[in-house]
């Protein structure tokens, strides 16, 4: 059994503890988010993370803090990107099926940052999420259940369900945080309150909003103003209800439904990447123990009970397998045995070349019959055995059976990285005062952003708390501890349409003039040059994926002076490099049209302005 701490004493357990059930699968959800990040990402390496795309190194200097890294700075070259995108890939996998676990995640976390880093100018508020949470699992028992480590633990006490230590503390607050922050920023916007028109404002950004989101907007603006009015509260109050001390499991339940629910409706609405699938993933780590207990009462029935493995005992690569089977198949109860134990059992074991599988009426099943009597036990896996039963897989997974059988040495050469190995769920004084202190760093971090953006926006200076925390947050002394924040990226800022909802929507038109002197649609070459406004269809041709989005989202913003510059450059080089002689680019305008939403019921209008000119010779610009 786990040693008690400091949480568990003081009876805090069920309010701010954690089913290690619950955490797998957060684990398994998170990094099958990551994953899917880096994938997105990998589409546009070039682009977005080379020398020859959008941001080349010597442009990016100038934006990054002092104190911010990133492992992909070392090069600008798309190998040695590729190289390091699929380091980030192969650690997430190991997170995903627990391997190494919290090495893993520390890995992960780094590479996202890195990531992150490397072109800041892609940021959105899924990457910031994805950080902090993948920085508070660095200290959470991830992988101490339905992982690798978990199958090949050699702990001889069993671990607890749940664990309370300052790391779910911080876990459950950062949820919190990443709500109650956004809904105080945007508690300074009379848009939201006590105007209620936020709702409206959003889904008329067509740089975010779906069809849905449009069709949403035709509703009467009564029923817009109760969705702004209600989100608002909801963002207040909503993620405060898991710290209830009485029924705590099922206000835990309600959080859960209610907020998957809320980022299903935002899905449906918005096109916001990763953000409402890894926000639901991070619900899930609340679920509570009973519901885990139920659910193994239902699924438990005699053939499982009754289910036996037995093995080889010289056979290391053997015993990983079935182990690493009996995890990830969902039979934790199921009794593996060494077969050299029992001298029937051996009997058959050594007449059949093969594992022995006994189901609860001392039936016996060999090689490829025992994998399907085994996979149709499992309460997640069981479909999969029609498959398995098809004649030809059922053959070719029975050669394959006896072949690894009949070289099991060189078989146990892929499976010698997988080591049994202790697994401890017992959180220590030291790392508790890490985490809490860490917490404490972030509370100071989110409430200096707010004190900030609310001091920087105020056309008169008062002599109130805002001022006064201000100048403390200010004072030399709490400087020096920035850098950790930087350094951490626990540097939050959670400000999604808020303090409002953006407004300065539009779209790019590039013109491009060629050298035989004719003119071209350079962000759709196929199309001839169009002023109306995209329609969904082609916005999504255009942004190929949520970072493209957010770029030309940037562009329009204050930054995007210096972002321009490197942009064209780009668009000169890469449509040169496909095209030859005349129909090489000679030049190109970048017009934006600007159609700043008005309010609800006035006319909207469009202003076609020049934001860029570039020449692709060597002409001066």
């Amino acid at each position: 059994m786990s040693k008690p701490n400091f949480f568990s004493l003081l009876k805090l357990d069920e309010i701010i503890g954690l089913d290690l059930r619950s955490l797998a699968i957060f684990r398994i959800g998170l990094a099958l988010m990551t994953l899917t990040d880096i994938i997105i990402r990998s589409q546009a390496l070039n682009a977005h993370y080379t020398d020859n795309g959008l941001l080349p190194r010597s442009a990016l200097i100038d934006m990054l803090n002092p104190w911010d890294w990133s492992i992909n700075l070392i090069s600008g070259h798309p190998f040695i990107q590729g190289l390091i995108f699929a380091v980030a890939i192969f650690f997430a996998l190991a997170m995903l099926f627990g391997y190494r676990t919290r090495l893993a995640t520390i890995a992960t976390w780094a590479l996202i940052i890195s990531l992150n880093n490397r072109n800041p100018v892609l940021i959105f508020a899924a990457d910031h999420v994805l950080r902090a949470m993948l920085f508070w699992s660095m200290f959470l028992p991830l992988g101490a259940c339905y992982s690798i480590d978990s199958a090949l633990n050699s702990a001889r006490n069993p671990l607890p369900k749940r664990v309370c230590s300052g790391a779910t503390l911080a876990f459950l607050i950062q949820l919190c945080y990443i709500y109650i922050w956004s809904a105080a920023f945007k508690t300074k916007s009379d848009i939201w309150w006590p105007d209620g028109d936020a709702v409206y404002y959003s889904l008329s950004f067509d740089q975010y909003s779906t069809a849905f989101g449009q069709f949403l907007l035709s509703f009467p603006q009564e029923i817009l103003k109760l969705l702004t009015i209600s989100a608002l509260i909801f963002e207040w109050v909503g993620p405060l209800i898991i710290f209830i001390p009485f029924r705590n499991a099922l206000f835990r339940c309600i959080a859960i439904v209610s907020f998957v629910l809320l980022h299903i409706g935002f899905e449906l609405c918005f096109h916001i990447g990763i953000l409402s699938y890894l926000s639901i993933v991070n619900w899930l780590a609340l679920t509570p123990s009973v519901i885990w207990d139920k659910a193994e009462q239902k699924i438990e029935n005699q053939q499982r009970q009754g289910l036996t493995i037995y093995y080889d005992a010289d056979c290391g690569f053997c015993k990983k397998v079935v182990y690493l089977l009996r995890t990830f198949l969902i039979l934790p109860k199921t009794p593996i045995l060494m077969a050299q134990d029992y001298p029937s059992i051996y009997e058959d074991m050594l007449a059949e070349n093969s594992w022995v599988v006994e189901d609860w009426q001392q039936n016996r099943y060999f090689k490829w019959e025992g994998i399907i009597y085994v996979v149709s036990l499992s309460p997640l896996f069981s479909f999969l055995v029609p498959i398995l039963k098809w004649q030809p897989l059922k053959s070719l997974g029975t050669k394959i059976y006896e072949t690894i059988a009949s070289n099991r040495q060189f078989a146990g050469k892929f499976t010698a990285p997988l080591k049994f190995r202790p697994i401890e769920v017992c959180p220590s004084l030291i790392l508790n005062l890490i985490t809490i202190t860490l917490l404490l760093l972030t509370t100071m971090w989110n409430f200096r952003s707010f004190v900030k953006q609310t001091y920087a926006s105020r056309q008169e200076q008062k002599n109130d708390w805002i001022t006064a925390s201000h100048k403390l947050l200010n004072r030399r002394t709490l400087q020096y501890i920035h850098p950790i924040g930087y350094m951490t990226r626990l540097d939050q800022t959670w400000s999604i349409f808020a303090p409002a909802p953006p407004r300065d929507d539009g779209w790019h038109v590039i013109e491009g003039k060629l050298k035989d002197g004719s003119t071209v649609n350079v962000l759709a070459e196929k199309q001839p040059i169009s002023w109306d406004k995209p329609n969904i269809k082609q916005r999504q041709e255009l942004y190929e994926t949520i970072q493209w989005r957010v770029y030309f989202i940037t562009l329009n913003r204050a930054v995007g002076k210096k972002l321009y510059p490197d942009y064209a450059a780009y668009l000169c080089r890469q449509w040169n490099s496909t095209h030859k002689g005349q129909k090489q680019l000679d030049g190109l305008i970048i017009y934006y049209m600007d159609e700043r939403t008005v309010p609800p019921n006035e006319i909207q209008t469009v202003e076609k302005t020049v934001h860029y000119e570039k020449y692709c010779s060597n002409k001066s610009e």
